[in-house]
């Protein structure tokens, strides 16, 4: 298999990355869409980013917004006959809380849109579990406890939770469809002792990889570094033990726990991104990325209430240029790196490429 993580793949779209200056006129659709259908969510998560008072993230959302199936029907519909490559469905809330995720899944499973999904995992089981097994391409579960009363304490559920999550988890790579299972485990400083034995328990339960994140727990970079700085050289060796121990052609583990940029500033005008993968929020409105999603006042390109996706997206370039990073983004952003190998490429000296 080949990188599964790697900020390269959009330089496999030439078309794509010719077309997104202003300049050139060009619209074409996005190569990927996250879509969160549902705001609602059967965990209550402490750290959970959409409702934390101190980040920009989730600030005007409200836990009432779902797309209506109609609506939903619509968007699918455009998604298809527009182009787009993929679609990953999260939150907001919990997507396998949707009704009609099962619906919107099997049409996807139709047409040659691939499809995946971040998930709590708790409700991954049933005739819905079976279409992602079988036709989805990726399920990647969000993780933080390491046992019942340490996930109940994380996420605001009964102790049981933990070993149903893990239970789904079994089940669903029981069903031997072709779906890579993928666990995202949120290193903070109650759970970072435990990183080690729990990559241990994923990788015997079966699951394909996982993947380790740092907590977010501030805007300000310096202070989520000081945050992780007690523990961060103890989960580093752990991960690079398990590396060691565990990983192998079945098990990928992935370090993206990494000590961040001590300022979120961005110095350039404008965010290749937002034409390459934006968000479409269960509120009917289209955002610029995933860590700008449900901010009304920086993070909105427009509304699909009126409109569909499609007429929307292809009228107009002026509205992917609303949002400028040197002004609107001093904040995490998961796009930051991947940009600025985009405008790097982009500003190549024309007259001077032969010289490589």
């Amino acid at each position: 298999m080949g990188l599964l993580y790697t900020q390269t793949k959009i330089f496999h779209f030439p078309e794509k990355l010719a077309s997104l200056r202003r300049e050139s006129g060009e619209i074409l659709p996005p190569i990927h869409i996250r879509l969160k259908p549902t705001n609602a969510c059967n965990h209550r998560c402490r750290y959970c980013a959409y409702t934390a008072d101190n980040l920009q993230l989730g600030q005007d959302m409200s836990r009432a917004d779902s797309i209506p199936r109609d609506k939903m029907r619509a968007i699918v519909e455009d998604i298809i006959a527009m182009g787009v490559k993929a679609v990953t469905f999260t939150g907001g809330g919990e997507p396998f809380c949707y009704p009609y995720l099962e619906e919107t899944a099997g049409r996807l499973a139709d047409s040659p849109v691939r499809f995946a999904s971040l998930t709590n995992g708790s409700r991954l089981a049933g005739s819905v579990a079976e279409v992602f097994a079988r036709h989805g391409t990726w399920i990647r579960v969000s993780m933080d406890g390491w046992d019942g009363p340490s996930y109940a304490a994380f996420r605001g559920v009964d102790e049981g939770e933990f070993d149903r999550v893990l239970n789904n988890m079994e089940r669903f790579k029981a069903i031997g469809g072709p779906c890579y299972l993928g666990v995202n485990y949120v290193v903070g400083r109650e759970n970072a002792p435990h990183v080690f034995a729990f990559i241990r328990r994923v990788r015997d339960l079966g699951v394909d990889s996982i993947k380790l994140s740092p907590c977010i727990v501030s805007n300000n970079g310096a202070e989520n570094n000081r945050y992780h700085a007690p523990f961060f050289a103890d989960v580093d060796a752990q991960i690079t033990r398990a590396q060691v121990e565990f990983q192998s052609d079945r098990f990928e583990i992935f370090n993206a726990y990494h000590r961040l940029q001590e300022t979120f500033e961005k110095s350039y005008a404008w965010c290749p991104y937002v034409q390459i993968l934006p968000v479409i929020g269960a509120d009917l409105r289209v955002y610029t990325c995933r860590d700008k999603a449900y901010n009304l006042e920086t993070g909105l390109v427009g509304s699909l209430e009126t409109e569909g996706f499609r007429d929307f997206w292809m009228n107009g370039k002026d509205k992917f240029f609303r949002v400028r990073p040197s002004r609107d983004c001093n904040h995490h952003c998961g796009a930051n790196a991947i940009n600025q190998r985009i405008l790097e490429y982009l500003d190549a000296d024309r007259e001077h490429l032969d010289f490589v």
